[in-house]
């Protein structure tokens, strides 16, 4: 049975971001003590937003399972630029049998058939689908975590998303898998959803810089469930050093999981906080499957 509790994935595994352009590394077996940095846009024209820990990217972005149809996946995993340094297939030819996953709870993940000899591409959307979840996100998810896109390894796919891989130790082999990984992803971030009293929820937090503690915290003004549920994933932020040099490397307590994912979407897809909704509209109708907006005192507890 799963575990409520957040499913942290070990830090160190993540590949450097310039893989955008067909140049990462491959993330090793064993922790390392820093992450690498994502690139600079090529121009001041390119230049993002700014990143701003409190809002990441937009529920609306994170929750939309239609952002991408299962033939477009398939085409933008063809777009990249796929250097194999082992024997694993690149994420356009991977294929994969899958098992059912029952539905769960009302508002929670929806029953996921398995097939034999699924391709990523579909395993990906159903699980989207499924889950309510953006397979964008996952996309991003198995770039920033394993370097799937652009360099893939076996070991990657068996760790794809960082699922049950703790900070300090190599990944529970229970979750090996990458139908596994990706489902198990899209469920966890389903369940910091429904189940939002946690470490990291909307609201102001106090959010560290490393797994190291002496590296510090500062306070973030969470102000949406997807930039919380990232926080619950991965649970630092990236400190001024991270901050003043993207593109390069900041200092021994830079960390660049969540900062990763945010140049990854923007880079892909556009500014991840984007939302098509006016905030006169109320941002709980960006919730997944048009949840209404609760009081905090008839939001469930653990």
């Amino acid at each position: 049975m799963r575990s409520f509790a957040a499913a942290r994935h070990r830090f160190s595994a993540l590949a450097m971001i310039a893989a955008l352009l067909g140049t990462a590394l491959v993330a090793g077996l064993a922790p390392a003590p820093a992450y690498a940095a994502p690139p600079r846009a090529s121009s001041e024209a390119d230049e993002p937003a700014p990143f701003d820990p409190g809002s990441i990217v937009s529920d609306y972005n994170f929750f939309n399972p239609d952002a991408m149809t299962e033939d477009e996946i398939q085409t933008f995993l063809e777009e990249r630029s796929c250097v194999r340094t082992d024997t694993a297939a690149c994420a356009w030819e991977y294929r994969e049998d899958t098992t059912d996953q029952p539905v769960q709870a009302v508002g929670h993940c929806s029953a996921y058939p398995g097939a034999p000899h699924e391709k990523a591409s579909r395993i990906i959307a159903k699980v989207a689908e499924a889950c309510t979840i953006s397979p964008r996100v996952l996309l991003v998810l198995l770039q920033k975590e394993q370097s799937l896109l652009t360099r893939p390894t076996e070991s990657g796919y068996l760790r794809a998303t960082g699922y049950g891989c703790p900070d300090t130790a190599d990944c529970d082999a229970e979750y090996f898998g990458f139908f596994n990984q990706v489902y198990n992803a899209a469920w966890q971030f389903r369940q910091y959803t429904q189940e939002p009293d946690r470490a990291y929820q909307r609201g102001a937090v106090d959010v560290g810089f490393n797994p190291n503690a002496e590296c510090g915290a500062s306070t973030v003004q969470i102000r949406n469930q997807a930039t919380a549920n990232l926080y619950n994933y991965t649970p630092y932020q990236p400190n001024a050093a991270a901050l003043a040099n993207i593109g390069d490397t900041g200092d021994e307590c830079s960390t660049y999981g969540n900062l990763n994912f945010w140049a990854f979407y923007e880079q892909w897809f556009g500014d991840p906080a984007s939302t098509p909704y006016p905030a006169v509209l109320g941002e709980c109708l960006n919730y997944p499957a048009g949840q209404a907006c609760r009081a905090p005192e008839l939001l469930p507890t653990r």
